[in-house]
């Protein structure tokens, strides 16, 4: 079992608050478009209630360290295939919000 040093413990708060601001994000926008009675299906769509499930979570997060790994070794290892990989699931994420 791996013991969590001060800048693990840093990046687990990070990825916490940001998922908290997602949230919150989601919260206000939905709150403004019910009281702006601007509710229907196109709407709905956008919103991505899906994102609250856990497992997506969970995926998202593990991607985001994918992403965020192959960033900070991007100097030692100069490979094409890691940095079209790294760019991919970039783009992935940022399409699922």
């Amino acid at each position: 079992m791996k013991i969590a040093n001060k800048k693990d413990l840093i990046t687990a708060i990070d990825r916490s608050a940001k998922e908290l601001h997602h949230r919150v994000d989601m919260h206000r926008y939905l709150m403004t478009t019910i009281l702006e009675q601007r509710v229907g299906d196109g709407t709905l769509k956008r919103l991505s209630l899906s994102s609250y499930s856990p497992v997506e979570t969970r995926l998202r997060e593990a991607l985001s360290e994918t992403i965020e790994v192959l960033e900070q070794t991007r100097k030692a290892f100069k490979s094409k295939r890691l940095e079209a990989l790294r760019k991919r699931l970039t783009h992935v994420l940022i399409e699922s919000k």
